[in-house]
Parts: C-alpha cells; structure tokens; sequence
C-alpha cells in the first residue's frame, strides 16, 4: 500500500477546497509572507548601520519599532548597567481638616517590580512607562533642572500625570496641591568573585516641587 507523503496530504486538501476558500487561503498566506517579511525588514534596518532607507523612513520606522520591537544592548555590552535606579513621589495635599499635609515617599518603581515579578505576561506600561518617562526627564533638563526646550516641559507634564494616576487624586484622603519626585541611584554591589569595592549606598537626584493642575488628573478623575 502506498504512502501518502504530508505535502501531498496537504496538497490533496487544499485541492478539495472550493475555489473562493482556495483564494482566501492563498490571500492569507500571501498577507501573512508580506507581515513577516516587513517585520523583519523594520528590525533589520532599525539596528543597521544608517543608510539611505532609515534617513529617509526613519520616522516611520521608529513609529513601528518603539516601544513594542525596541532592542537594547546593555546587557552585552563592555560596560553594563551598574546601578539600580528608582523613582519615587510624595505629595503635598489638602486634609479634610483643611490643613496641609505631606505624604510619605511612595516607591512607584517598586510598583511596577512587583507587578512584573512573577508575571509571564506583564504589560509594556508596567516594564517601560516610568523608565522611559524618567529617561526622557532627564534627557531633557540640566544639572539644575531647568528644561532644554519644549521637549523638557513636556517630560514634566508627563511625568506628573503618570504620577498623579500612580497616587491618586486623594491620597491619605486629602486633595493634592503639589508632587515632588525623586531617583534613588543604587549602585549594584561587586560580585563575590571580584576584589572591586562599591560604595552601595543610595543617593537621590530631588525634582522642585510641582504645582498640579486638572489638567494633570485623568480625564475621568477631572471636573
């Protein structure tokens, strides 16, 4: 008795299809083809080298690439990331009573460590949000914490809703006025194999305190 080969089986089935589900199936495949090959195209050309293509596209590549498909080297490379940074935020707000208040730091980095601990799936908000809106912070100021431009104002707005949203609109049951933020940079202690001596100690990078506004609450929490 014969032996049917799986490609011949395959293409037994295929042929018993109707005419339309064969062009469905061939319309498929060929959508498919054209998603991966322009998948691994966008890959390829964001790490390459630049050239004509990413000057020219390189807005739209970017677009494609970022946050979801973005690579980051620092695990291979020469000089790893030494140091553990954290981002937390406290604020000033108005007690029932009437008062003023200042809460306690709250550890939003913490947070999201252990949302993601433990999660095999955990969300792009939770691994990236904070870390690149700190990124972008403190890309866009000096050492004196004056903005370059409109980018570094647009860092602080961001920065202060993702706050607010962390902390809520009324924490410890008051109503806030003002949020500070602050690093805590701790660097990462020397293997046991290694004769290197590192000062662990945190030290802290203090933001000015920022004046909140409704437009720095989620659009729901607004009124």
């Amino acid at each position: 008795m014969a032996v049917t080969e799986p490609d011949d089986e395959a293409a037994e089935r295929l042929a018993a299809l109707s005419l339309p589900s064969q062009l469905i199936v061939a319309v498929a495949v060929a959508a498919v083809a054209v998603a991966v090959a322009l998948h691994l195209g966008m890959a390829f050309l964001s790490v390459a080298p630049p050239n004509t293509i990413s000057k020219r596209h390189g807005a739209v590549m970017d677009d494609y690439t970022y946050p979801e498909f973005e690579r980051n080297w620092k695990l291979f490379a020469p000089n790893p990331l030494q140091q553990d940074i954290a981002i937390q935020a406290r604020a000033e707000i108005r007690t029932p009573e009437g008062g003023l208040a200042t809460t306690g730091w709250t550890n939003l980095s913490a947070q999201d460590g252990a949302a993601i601990h433990h999660n095999p799936l955990p969300s792009h908000t939770q691994q990236n949000e904070l870390r690149r809106a700190w990124e972008f912070y403190a890309g866009s100021h000096d050492a004196r914490e004056r903005p370059n431009g409109i980018r570094g104002s647009l860092s602080e707005q961001y920065i202060r809703r993702i706050v607010l949203l962390r902390l809520g609109s009324k924490p410890d049951g008051g109503t806030v006025r003002r949020v500070q933020v602050r690093s805590a940079t701790t660097p990462l202690a020397a293997p046991p194999w290694s004769d290197e001596k590192v000062d662990t100690k945190p030290f802290y990078r203090t933001l000015p305190w920022w004046t909140t506004t409704a437009a720095d609450l989620p659009e729901g929490a607004r009124r």
